[in-house]
């Protein structure tokens, strides 16, 4: 116990503890105040710009861009020919990124791979950047530049660049730093004695409350990981601690250190109440909080701060340590004489290790307080900040031992722990170097750990993870199949065959994954052949197509489209070719293809009338050309000189068709028209665009009789046709004197129940008695209900002793007013049963 607690540090009522992480095996010939050092939060990678010079200063050696894990190990480095930089730093997703002298921001890889590039505007480009800093917001990456004007632009996403040009500020800053709160991103800065806050509208001076009359100028400031905490540092060597929105004052301290210090960070633990603040000169590293006293430590080395979540690392050419603040379960277990609940069960499992009945008398103490749950909680929850695994070996196995004798207590939290313990060492191994703490990795989540496992290449280990930790395929291992068939397309010492053929038998039809996704990238490295091989593991032919299209294998998407199914997708592959193609190779690729050929024509004869008579002329299909000149006729003619032209053309189209019965119906159509516009001179009203049938019902109507007869004989109209029309037309003018001398005209096609029919239809029963004496037999009890004389209805059922006949009468007939004729039937249904 007392071994474990020796590195421990007092600042007021906590303590502060610094432990190695790495030792650091990068062989260094520079020292880091030679280079450029910018390192990733999270255990992220640290980038070296190599001989790097400072503007006004000329180098003889051109630098050199090198980038190293946690643990020293070099990942990727280049010859830097890219001009004067002025600021690195890393975007959330661990992409480096460059900001130059003339404001263009350069973005690469962690494997030093050119990405993209963009600017911060004229205005920077003119003035030159003097400082600049890459931030983070729940926005995304930002980037905030100062010009030798003496003027802000920023940026809040890289991803999404929109830049914004601040205030005019009273001068040149001493010390500035990129603030976000309330969802807005603001810059404070300091100009000798005053501190303003600048925001997009305006610049304001601000007053730290507190502040000392005698603070002097600001030289240095800092804000904590979660921006919520600011740090100032004044020329007498005073330091101020406060809230970053400047109405809280949370500590002072005077260190007596009037330069300023080389780095100034914060260094908290989430929902800890101590706030203290971590200052380096070249020698000394002082941590400073709620309290008159101070933690120094002596610097062996030139070394460099990086402020965390958590704590800060410590990092110089030989070490990397990490400084924080003991958690409350740690200190609680570990602290001298601690009679916690926690420290009695490591204890108790200590002495049952040993078999010694101490074990015994530690657990009863727990157990009669009742706080033997408590003690396991501690227990698991100290595990979680230890770094060494034997420590938390024994920490674990103390919990264990203590749920063993608490009845229900949940295992969850022990597994879980356990299982993410077990990632952590994984990670942070020497070979790997992320040297992530338990509380970091909450809150980037396994998910951003993978993706970063996945970007440093090491994809064997980030499936191990998925596997040992039992995520889904398609949160887990899928995507990192994924990007590693990704990487592999790009290695280019394997043929394009074996590429495709390991990719598919490592990825075979895992859910979740795109052989499209995989078969762009190919494309994009230049892999032409590779891509196509790969899509043909792709079973979705609406993510092969685009892509085909794209690498302008258009014929090959035709034949993947039309395979498909999809009319759709046919129809996009079209339109792609109709706009690339010239039209003589348009055509001839479509006449290769009959359904794509198909459901062009269908496209054309809603949008391209003109193309789908082009189609019809090239493949002499004179049919088809005798149809298009039909429905153009009445689609695209207005004018009946116009629609004539197109029939007359629709003839002879049908005539080299030799289709007889399409031209003679298309030539009496052209014979309509032209007596329809006779018609409409003589009569003046419009005849145009109706049928033969509406023709000669309109000309009955409108008593035009001899017209109706001459249009009957000229078309050859079937006698029934044309007899029902007439009768129909004259029954519905009221015209009975004409409808009866045409009854007498000749012998009824149809016979007479039509015009008794018609008669009825229009409520005249006199007229409609009339024809019922001309009525067939067979319908003459029908034309007598029609008329409603059921009686003789009645009368010829039984004439014609038809028991169907009588059976419809007797439906028609009420009790109450024709019991006469019923009984009559009913008589004579009885004698036809006799019989």
């Amino acid at each position: 116990m007392e071994c474990y607690t020796a590195n421990w540090n007092p600042l007021g009522a906590v303590f502060y503890r610094k432990f190695d992480l790495y030792s650091m095996d990068w062989n260094l010939k520079e020292d880091l105040s030679d280079c450029l050092v910018t390192p990733a939060p999270y255990g992220g990678p640290i980038a070296l710009l190599k001989n790097f010079s400072a503007k006004g200063k000329s180098s003889s050696v051109r630098p050199v861009l090198e980038i190293y894990t946690a643990s020293g190990l070099l990942l990727s480095s280049m010859l830097w020919k890219s001009g004067q930089v002025v600021q690195l730093g890393w975007t959330v997703t661990e992409d480096l990124l460059s900001v130059q002298e003339d404001g263009s921001v350069l973005i690469y890889d962690l494997f030093c791979g050119f990405k993209r590039h963009f600017s911060m505007g004229n205005e920077v480009l003119q003035n030159h950047v003097v400082e600049a800093r890459v931030f983070h917001t729940e926005y995304g990456t930002g980037v905030a530049i100062l010009t030798k004007a003496s003027r802000f632009t920023l940026t809040t996403n890289i991803d999404d660049l929109k830049l914004r040009r601040m205030p005019d500020i009273p001068g040149p800053p001493s010390c500035w730093a990129v603030l976000f709160q309330d969802r807005a991103t603001v810059i404070l800065f300091a100009f000798g004695k005053d501190l303003y806050l600048l925001d997009h509208t305006s610049c304001s001076l601000m007053m730290p409350p507190g502040m000392s009359p005698l603070a002097g100028s600001y030289l240095e400031m800092s804000l904590s990981f979660n921006h919520k905490l600011l740090a100032l540092f004044t020329e007498p060597g005073y330091v101020w601690m406060g809230s970053s929105s400047l109405k809280e004052k949370f500590g002072e301290y005077n260190c007596s250190i009037q330069l300023p210090p080389k780095q100034m960070v914060w260094c908290t633990r989430p929902r800890s109440k101590q706030h203290a603040v971590v200052l380096m000169w070249d020698r000394l590293l002082m941590v400073v909080g709620n309290s008159t006293e101070s933690i120094q430590f002596v610097l062996d080395e030139e070394s460099y701060l990086v402020p965390e979540l958590d704590g800060v690392r410590i990092f110089s050419r030989s070490t990397h340590e990490f400084l924080h603040e003991i958690p409350e379960a740690s200190e609680e277990i570990f602290k001298i004489a601690s009679m916690a609940p926690g420290a009695l069960l490591l204890e108790a499992q200590k002495e049952y290790e040993k078999v010694s009945q101490k074990a015994d008398e530690y657990l009863r103490e727990i157990k009669d307080k009742g706080l033997l749950s408590e003690a396991v909680t501690q227990c698991i929850e100290a595990a979680g900040y230890e770094q060494e695994p034997e420590m938390q070996k024994s920490l674990l196995r103390a919990a264990s031992f203590g749920k063993c004798f608490i009845e229900k207590f949940s295992p969850d939290g022990f597994v879980k722990i356990c299982r993410e313990l077990r990632v952590l060492n994984a990670i942070r191994d020497y070979q790997i170097g992320i040297p992530l703490s338990y509380t970091q990795l909450h809150q980037l989540t396994i998910g951003v750990l993978l993706d970063r496992l996945v970007l440093r290449r090491l994809y064997s280990l980030a499936i191990k993870i998925c596997d040992y930790l039992r995520l889904s395929e398609f949160q887990g291992v899928s995507r990192i199949l994924a990007h590693w068939a990704c990487y592999k397309v790009q290695q280019k010492d394997k043929s394009d065959e074996e590429v495709a053929k390991a990719i598919n038998q490592k990825l075979g039809e895992t859910p979740g994954i795109s052989y499209s996704e995989i078969a762009a990238r190919a494309h994009a490295c230049g892999r032409m052949e590779l891509a196509i091989k790969l899509l043909e593991y792709e079973p979705r032919f609406g993510e092969q197509v685009p892509l085909l299209l794209k690498m302008k294998r258009s014929k090959l998407a035709l034949s993947k489209a039309i395979e498909s199914g999809d009319t759709d997708l046919v129809y996009t592959v079209v339109t792609y070719l109709k706009n690339e193609l010239n039209r003589a190779e348009f055509f001839m690729t479509l006449q290769n293809q009959p359904v794509a050929l198909s459901l062009y024509r269908q496209f054309c004869k809603h949008q391209e009338l003109e193309t789908l008579k082009d189609l019809y002329n090239q493949d002499d299909d004179h049919q088809e050309l005798g149809n298009f000149y039909v429905r153009s006729s009445y689609i695209s003619e207005k004018r009946i000189d116009g629609r004539v032209s197109a029939l007359q053309s629709a003839v002879d189209e049908f005539n080299k068709a030799k289709n007889e019965f399409a031209c003679k119906v298309t030539e009496d159509q052209i014979k309509l028209l032209r007596m329809q516009r006779r018609l409409e001179d003589e009569l003046d009203k419009s005849y145009l665009d109706m049928s033969l049938h509406d023709t000669v019902y309109n000309l009955v109507m409108d008593g035009m009789f001899n017209k109706a007869e001459q249009l009957y004989k000229e078309f050859k109209i079937p006698d029934k046709r044309y007899w029902w029309l007439k009768i129909s037309a004259l029954a519905k003018r009221e015209d009975w004197e004409e409808m009866e001398k045409f009854s007498k005209s000749k012998k009824s096609p149809i016979g007479y129940l039509p015009f008794v029919e018609m008669c009825m239809k229009q409520h005249n029963r006199y007229e409609a008695k009339k024809y019922v004496a001309r009525v067939t037999p067979e319908q003459k009890v029908k034309s007598y209900i029609l008329v409603g004389d059921l009686d003789q209805a009645a009368e010829a059922a039984i004439e014609h002793k038809n028991e169907n006949e009588m059976i419809l009468v007797q439906t028609k007939c009420t009790l109450a007013t024709d019991s006469v004729i019923l009984e009559k039937i009913n008589r004579a249904k009885t004698q036809i049963l006799k019989k």
